[in-house]
């Protein structure tokens, strides 16, 4: 059997989806997975062994419709038996349909469900204490007998990447006997970011509770002035704990560096989820207007924390929607200190 998976554009998507091979490889051992991914998202299912070939939907594959109409040809030259559409947009609808697969499984929507074959709709609660995100996306591959397991994404990188990142790190004068954070300081934009004088406070919370602790920044050149910015507001103590100039030039170089830290704490996004593939523990501060269930299970909490305004405060997801700000402003840093606090002491 030969089963094309189609997840396009995010990271953290391609990242969640990665875990259907796993499940497929499971209940198909002799199957050929393909999985059809943006170039830039490669780094976060590099190695994966599950994963027997990738077809990469580059830049200019998206901007010339002669050349995706190519790849729309070698597409239908794989000769799949299946096709897993998670992205679900009118691109691999049509990559779906040049297929000519047997079987085209998909979430269900009216204008493109005469593509596909098995469509499902989208759970809106879990029904096995997973995330939204796990539990939709095993319902997709239920039509190829594959039962349901909550399985948790996962990142392979090398010994001699994880060397690499230790090295750079000791030379960098972090101390790996002592408690290392990487700080996911910044969201994808800034209705999914913390409040910079929020975030301060929380950073001093931390360093408080564990003045040994060392934090590290997660951010991209063009984040810098952000990041800079919220480590202006932090009190001297802490900005003598924050490293920084020290990050990861490379997303795979970051994954190296957040493999030898002891948990990541911040904005949710995708840092958060390559932390736990990374098996990382993780201190999540959700958006107001999100719906923490698409991306936190009640069966993670073992090992990882996350915080929401609606646990505090009752409004509806729709309030925050149309005022997004004004609801992160509500989420002040006396609701998150305690919680913070009580997860980094049990990692001490």
């Amino acid at each position: 059997m030969k089963l094309l998976i189609i997840q396009q554009k995010m990271i953290g998507d391609v990242l969640t989806t990665s875990i259907l091979f796993e499940a497929l490889k499971a209940a198909h051992p002799n199957a050929e997975l393909h999985y059809v991914i943006n170039t830039h998202t490669f780094p976060v299912v590099e190695n994966n062994p599950y994963i027997d070939k990738f077809l990469f939907v580059t830049p200019e594959i998206e901007q010339s419709k002669i050349k995706f109409y190519k790849f729309l040809k070698s597409i239908r030259h794989e000769h799949y038996d299946a096709v897993v559409d998670v992205y679900g947009k009118l691109s691999s609808a049509l990559i779906s349909y040049s297929s000519k697969a047997k079987i085209k499984s998909a979430y269900h929507k009216s204008y493109t469900a005469f593509i596909y074959n098995k469509t499902i709709n989208r759970l809106t609660s879990p029904k096995h204490n997973s995330s939204l995100a796990i539990e939709n996306r095993m319902r997709l591959v239920e039509c190829l007998d594959v039962p349901f397991k909550s399985y948790s994404p996962k990142i392979y990188l090398t010994d001699q990447e994880v060397l690499d990142a230790k090295l750079y790190l000791s030379q960098s004068g972090i101390d790996l006997s002592k408690t290392l954070f990487m700080i996911s300081v910044l969201g994808s934009n800034s209705i999914k970011t913390y409040p910079f004088e929020y975030m301060a406070k929380l950073l001093d919370t931390i360093v408080e509770t564990n003045p040994e602790a060392q934090l590290l920044f997660n951010y991209i050149p063009k984040q810098k002035e952000d990041a800079k910015a919220i480590y202006d507001y932090c009190n001297s103590q802490t900005q003598q704990q924050i490293f920084f100039n020290v990050f990861g030039k490379s997303l795979r170089e970051f994954l190296a560096i957040t493999k030898h830290c002891t948990a990541l704490i911040g904005n949710e996004g995708g840092a958060n989820n390559m932390a736990k593939a990374l098996d990382i523990p993780t201190f999540t501060i959700f958006s107001p207007y999100l719906n923490k269930q698409n991306w936190f299970g009640e069966n993670e909490t073992n090992q990882h924390v996350a915080v929401h305004l609606l646990d505090t405060l009752n409004y509806t997801i729709e309030e925050a929607k149309a005022q997004p700000e004004m609801y992160y402003k509500k989420f002040k840093p006396e609701f998150i200190s305690p919680i913070l606090k009580t997860f980094v002491t049990n990692l001490s």
